[in-house]
């Protein structure tokens, strides 16, 4: 049963219900790394908006070695997201159970990677920065462009800006007063079904942010092992079940 339901979340074959599950699942891994990963290298790494934004104060401030800072984790976050989206196509078009879990297996590792390494690379520059920023930008990039791919852009984990904007929308339709509505015109309704997703979403971010940041300040760096464990074993069964399928054919041969 464990194991039919962990291929649910991360196989090929998707249900909107496994798209949830795994969506709460990242979310708390992503509020860990983000809120935690502050404590490790003083900034959030999924929050471009942010970062532009600091990038455009910076241009205008004539601080330009800031700007190239924020740029560097721009591109980090990009390259991320434009892994993920090579990964997820090139296992779609070979038809692979683990499409949706090659990303995760490779956040995994990134994560250990950080996990061990994290000390002697923030003493490495990259692109002016330090490479655990860059690393922690690109993971979360890596996670959000696969959760919108795999959720068909209905579901975000990195960042709460666009949940909290739909909550409030949701919540606006829930209290407003339709009254005497004219004819032709429907009536507002909130659904309430994607009102109490937002909002598991929000409070996954935010649980995660809590056991991550306590996490980091207590053990440091390792702290983000244990995520990567959990990502690890989400994303094993399909990455199996592709190995075992090649051996089959490999022995029919």
């Amino acid at each position: 049963m464990a194991i039919r339901y962990i291929r649910s979340l991360t196989g090929r074959r998707r249900t909107p219900d496994a798209n949830r599950h795994l969506g709460f699942v990242l979310a708390f891994v992503a509020g860990a790394i983000n809120a935690g990963g502050f404590l490790a290298v003083q900034q959030y790494t999924s929050h471009m908006t942010g970062i532009v934004s600091s990038m455009a104060d910076n241009a205008v401030l004539g601080a330009y070695d800031l700007l190239l800072r924020g740029g560097s984790a721009l591109l980090s976050f990009m390259a991320g997201a434009a892994c993920s989206a090579i990964m997820v196509n090139y296992s779609r078009r070979r038809r692979l159970h683990s499409a949706f879990a090659l990303p995760l297996l490779f956040e995994a590792f990134l994560l250990l990677c950080f996990g061990f390494l994290g000390p002697r690379l923030a003493a490495v520059d990259g692109l002016v920065v330090s490479l655990t920023v860059m690393l922690l930008c690109f993971i979360m990039g890596l996670q959000n462009a696969l959760i919108t791919k795999v959720s068909k852009a209905e579901i975000r984990t990195t960042h709460i800006t666009g949940i909290v904007t739909d909550i409030g929308i949701e919540l606006g339709k829930l209290v407003y007063w339709n009254g005497a509505t004219p004819p032709g015109q429907p009536r507002v309704v909130a659904n309430r079904g994607r009102l109490k997703l937002l909002t598991a979403l929000a409070l996954s971010f935010f649980t995660g942010g809590v056991v991550g940041a306590y996490g980091f300040k207590h053990v440091g760096y390792t702290a983000t092992v244990p995520l990567s464990l959990v990502l690890g074993m989400l994303a094993v069964v399909p990455a199996l079940d592709d190995v075992r399928r090649y051996v089959r054919r490999a022995c029919r041969e």
